[in-house]
Order: structure tokens, then sequence, then C-alpha cells
């Protein structure tokens, strides 16, 4: 594991310039990458990419030491790989297992971004302040409260340290985390993961779910300094560990997928409160319209349903809070259950659905009352089960010579 004597020495190689054997990727490969030093993390302000690996870690030590130690590790390692190179500087030696697991030496830096986050369980445990932290816990860093309809798996849920892999090659996402989780054995075990994809058309500024419908489109600007200091990044009513980074909620989400594309085409409108085709806001031909929440229809019915799900969840209807989502789709594979009738035939469920990610200044006054409407009126939730969760304090971005999460491990 590297040393702190060693760390400085090492971030510095792996940011400086120079080509190297060890897999310094070609140019052509890496236009248009976030850089790993910066005021942000990346990963959260960054265009989003085509594919997601999200880890969640245990951490199995009892010594802030151990931490200290893992991060100034992991800093460096992440370093490489989001300057497409390999963890570590490739050896020869026949006797000893290779730094790298080599399966992305070819792909340069395929857009790959990793952003870090820690988990209440960092904090409190149990009950037990094994770091001695709990006194610098954010106060945003809330315990999630329990939504109706939730139906949590515990492999699915919680966790001490998140790390989101994004990049537009799957196998590169996988490989950081790969790595990473290698380079932590010992201190760190991973509690639950989740792959995903989003898939942008080009020309196109917002993908689509599973569900065939624009996922989004409603989101603040990410170009946008102001809207961004405003909903996503942390300001100076946060600790200063966590000034300039942001709140992360992640929540996998099954959507019944089965029963959904039997559904007739008005109906899913309806659910959703937009047009399935051009994402346009119901009763509108643009997507970038916006919602008019006022607008009847010749029924005398709202055009755009009270319970539809982009109704809940306009800016409109919540104060003008806005997040920042960067979902991803999954899928899983199939089972097959028995149904009661005719009692020969059984019913195919997909494991698939929506890998919910979203960032903002302060969960309290942004997710969770945005959902605590949407979970007892939404009507998507027919279709929709919150098997896991996790919430994340994503400290701010990383400086030349430090390392992540330094300001909240050398606090005392």
């Amino acid at each position: 594991m590297t040393t702190r004597r060693t760390f400085m020495a090492g971030i510095g190689a792996t940011l400086g310039a120079g080509a190297t054997k060890t897999g310094r990727p070609n140019d052509a490969a890496t236009t248009g990458t976030a850089p790993f030093l910066a005021e942000h993390q990346s990963g959260i302000a960054t265009p989003q990419q085509s594919h997601i690996y999200f880890a969640v870690f245990d951490v199995a030590t009892g010594r802030r030491d151990d931490l200290v130690r893992l991060m100034q590790t992991w800093t460096p390692i992440a370093a490489r790989l989001t300057a497409g190179m390999p963890a570590d500087e490739l050896g020869h030696a026949l006797s000893a297992a290779p730094p790298d697991s080599g399966e992305s030496l070819d792909l340069g830096r395929a857009g790959l971004t990793l952003t870090f986050g820690f988990g209440p369980a960092l904090f409190a445990d149990q009950g037990k302040d094994r770091f001695g932290l709990a006194a610098m816990r954010p106060a945003a860093l809330v315990d999630l409260p329990q939504f109706p309809g939730d139906q949590f798996e515990a492999e699915k849920t919680g966790g001490a340290i998140a790390i989101q892999a994004c990049a537009n090659d799957p196998q590169a996402a996988f490989h950081a985390i790969r790595q990473l989780a290698r380079a932590g054995d010992q201190v760190v075990s991973i509690k639950w993961t989740q792959a995903g994809f989003s898939i942008k058309p080009e020309g196109q500024k917002v993908p689509r779910n599973l569900m065939g419908f624009r996922d989004g489109t409603m989101n603040p600007d990410i170009t946008d300094a102001k809207a961004m200091e405003h909903f996503v990044w942390v300001g100076g009513e946060g600790p200063a560990w966590m000034q300039g980074g942001s709140y992360l909620v992640a929540r996998p989400i099954r959507i019944a997928l089965q029963h959904w594309d039997q559904m007739r085409l008005g109906f899913q409108e309806k659910v959703i409160g937009r047009h399935k085709y051009s994402g346009a806001p119901l009763g509108e031909t643009k997507e970038t319209a916006p919602l008019d929440l006022s607008a009847i229809g010749p029924d005398g019915d709202p055009v755009i349903p009270e319970n539809a799900h982009a109704r809940l969840g306009a800016p409109a209807l919540n104060g003008g809070m806005q997040m920042l989502r960067r979902s991803y789709s999954y899928s899983g594979g199939v089972s097959y259950v028995a149904e009661r009738w005719p009692p020969w035939r059984q019913a195919m469920e997909y494991d698939a659905g929506l890998l919910f990610i979203a960032y903002q200044k302060d969960p309290r006054t942004a997710f969770i009352p945005i959902f605590e409407r949407m979970s007892r009126l939404d009507a998507l939730n027919q279709f929709t089960t919150h098997v896991g969760s996790g919430i994340f304090a994503c400290p701010g971005g990383i400086e030349k010579g430090s390392y992540i999460g330094q300001g909240l491990l050398e606090t005392s």
C-alpha cells in the first residue's frame, strides 16, 4: 500500500506530462475528459457518459490511520486511471502479481471519471464512532427516511464509501472499480454494486430510460455556474471539507417492464405527463417547453394529471427546487413466477430498471421533500419498486498534493 512518504511523488508523476511505455493513451482517446485535479470532483457536472459502474464499500478496519493510507493509495491510482493509464507502473516480474489486471490497457481514457463519497456508516456505524468522525458529520448527511413503497434489499442499501465510475466504455468503468477494490483489500470490502447504461443519440441532450421516455429534461444546466451553486454545490453553509462538494442519493429502482409494455400509449403518457416520442409536456410540441400545470383539457381535467410523474417532480410544485440527476438504466436478467390462472402458465419478470443518481446541495431541501410527495402520489409507483438506497457526502475537488477526503480525515 502506498505510504505517506511516497504519496506526493506518486500523484505528481501520475499527472505529469510525457509519454511512457506504461500506458499513456493516444491523443484521440484523451479528448473531452474532465481533469482529476479541479475545484469539484469530476463525474458530477461532467456531461453524462454512456456507462456507470457504481460501487459501495464497507470498512473492515477500526483505525483512522488505515483510512488515511487507503485514500492516499486510492488518489494516485484514480489519477492514473482517469488519465487512461494502468493503476501502477507495469512490472514484468513473473513471481509477482501484475499491478493492473490489464483488461483496459488499450482503451485509453474512455471519458472515465471517478467520484468518491462518504456515507453515514463512516461517521457512526451501529452507534459506534470507530474513526472519531462523528462530530465531523455534516448536518445535511441525514439518514434517509423510509418512504411508502420502499422494499429495500440489504445487499443494495447503505454503506460507508461510494465510488461512482462513469465512462464511455463499460469495461473501463468496471476496470476502475476493480483496481480500487484490489488496492483497498483488507481495509474495505464491496457491499453492493450496480452497472448501468445511458445511451444518448447524437444531437439529443437527454437519453431515454427503459420505459421509453427521456430522462433528465428538467435538470439544472451544468454550464450555468449560478444554477450549480444554488442547487448542487455545497457552499459556506457546509463544513469546510464539504465546500465545493455535493450530496449524492443513489437508489436502484426495479421497473415492472413486463406490465408497462402492455399499457396503452395514452395511459403511459398520462402516467409520465409527457409525450413519449417528442419528450414534450402533454399539450406541447417541444421537449423544452415549460410544463403548463394550469392547463385544463376539454374533459375538464388537467392536461397534465395531478398524479403525473413530471408534475410532481416539477420545480414549480417544489418551491423551485431542482436536483442534478445522472441516472442510468440497468438490466440483470429475468425470473419466472407461477401465475394462479391459468395454472400451467409462468409469468416472466425482468430484473431491470433505473439506478437513480441525484446530486444536490442539501437532501433535506431537495430529494427528501420532493420524493416524499412522489412516493405517496406518483402514478408511476404502480410500476416501480425502490429496492435499495444510499446517501453519500462527496467532498469538494482534489487539489495538487492532497488526497481524497483529506479535509475530513486530518481534522482532529
